[in-house]
């Protein structure tokens, strides 16, 4: 272990080891060290045994679930949008040949008590019982402006300058009402927040553009893919791209200690009495957390069910939005279903994921308008963690720390994340320009 590497990436989380494999295939010679005997941290992938013993301790499993090995439960579910930049990562990777990927059957949105099917285009804004007969004609005209929009063709932007205009102003030139703008902006959009609002209307525009050429790539029920067996494919998809360019994994290594020299520069690694040197450290926040600083919790439901979620058409995988205006709260909460379709679960099971920003100490009271959704359960767990971001300044200390995984149950927040690092690294902005139909969905 005594030799010297361009970066040292600790934890084998999902950022982290993108990151390696990204870094790797710029030629930077990479050690990737983690002090658990798995792949994953925080987004790892469990069984049904390591679910109990993780939540229930010594209990064991009742013999009804099925075989622990048929269950496939990530710790940190999220869908990838078809076309959004994961997938362009994987691809400029080429580490989609490690992996399969099958089309998410639904994406849905509550809305005045209900759950409805998320409309995506014109045709679909006609058909939605989310608005009335009026609203409808206006919304198809917004999604019409939204669909012909092309950034540098002036022709399509009907005399607005989408730099400067906000997203209220934008709306306000089709007369949408606040329900409409609810469901546009959180669940096509994929806003956490609504101060997108006051923000240049562009984003909101490229983000629902995003959504509807996702949707359209698969013909799916909806925008997203998810790999068969669950993410914890992911990272062991990029440990082995790292290792065909000549990249190190070292699992079960205790402590991963962070050596700085007098001027607080980080000069290299000790595990096990033995230091590896190096110039940059990559890693999650629980290898530094004399640098971080905690920003918020998550809190989550975990079920395991016998039948898919009610009103959302037998869908074997799903995401809904639950916006938190339509609750009440000051963040969205989210559902995630995914099944054996997806080999995450035996046949005939289902996990279900409800997740959202914590606002109060309770849980099992707190995730109870998404909870009701799922309808009769086998088994739930519940969780919350603390979620952290970074406070170092990487110009002075060479450290390059992830934040933590937020309540979201799709891919984008985290992606920008490390693309975001990778820039920070490298000094280097990553070209996601690629062939999209080099990654294709499983067939049925």
């Amino acid at each position: 272990m005594d030799e010297e590497y361009d970066v040292i990436v600790l934890g084998t989380g999902l950022k982290e080891c993108i990151l390696s494999g990204l870094l790797s295939v710029d030629g930077l010679k990479v050690l990737h060290m983690d002090r658990n005997d798995y792949y994953g941290g925080e987004s790892t992938s469990l069984n049904l045994n390591q679910l109990w013993k993780r939540f229930r301790g010594d209990d064991k499993p009742p013999a009804q679930l099925g075989a622990s090995r048929d269950y496939n439960i990530d710790m940190n579910p999220k869908f990838i949008m078809a076309n959004g930049n994961l997938v362009r990562v994987l691809i400029h990777t080429d580490v989609t040949k490690y992996l399969s990927f099958k089309a998410v059957d639904g994406s849905f949105v509550f809305n005045k008590g209900k759950v409805h099917k998320v409309p995506s285009n014109d045709m679909e804004a006609l058909k939605s019982p989310l608005m009335g007969l009026f609203e409808k004609r206006r919304a198809r005209k917004f999604f019409i402006f939204v669909q012909n929009y092309i950034e540098n063709d002036p022709k399509t932007h009907e005399g607005m300058d989408l730099t400067r205009v906000t997203t209220k102003e934008l709306i306000a030139k089709y007369g949408l009402d606040y329900n409409t703008i609810d469901f546009i902006g959180h669940a096509l959009a994929l806003h956490r927040e609504d101060n997108y609002l006051s923000e240049p209307a562009l984003d909101t525009v490229k983000r629902m553009k995003l959504y509807a050429e996702s949707l359209a790539r698969f013909q799916g029920g909806s925008p997203y893919i998810y790999p068969l067996y669950g993410l914890g494919e992911l990272p062991q998809a990029f440990a082995r791209l790292s290792a065909v360019y000549g990249g190190t994994y070292m699992l079960n290594k205790p402590e991963c200690k962070v050596e700085f020299d007098e001027g607080g520069k980080v000069v290299g690694v000790t595990s096990e009495g033995e230091t590896a040197k190096c110039k940059k450290v990559v890693c999650d926040p629980s290898y530094l957390p004399g640098k971080v600083r905690k920003v918020g919790r998550v809190a989550r439901a975990i079920a395991i069910m016998s039948h898919p979620i009610p009103s959302t058409d037998d869908s074997h995988s799903v995401q809904i939005i639950l916006p938190q205006k339509q609750l009440n709260r000051n963040s969205d909460m989210y559902l995630f279903c995914c099944s054996y379709t997806h080999n995450v679960a035996p046949k005939g099971k289902f996990i279900a994921f409800v997740s959202t920003e914590a606002e109060t100490d309770q849980p099992a009271i707190e995730l109870k308008p998404g909870i009701d959704l799922l309808g009769p359960v086998d088994e739930i767990f519940f969780d919350i963690y603390d979620r952290y971001e970074p406070v170092n300044e990487p110009s002075l200390d060479n450290c390059f720390i992830s934040t933590s995984y937020d309540a979201t149950t799709h891919f984008e927040s985290t992606v920008d994340d490390v693309l975001n690092m990778y820039t920070l690294i490298t000094g280097k902005v990553i070209d996601l320009s690629v062939d999209l139909s080099a990654a294709s969905a499983a067939e049925e």
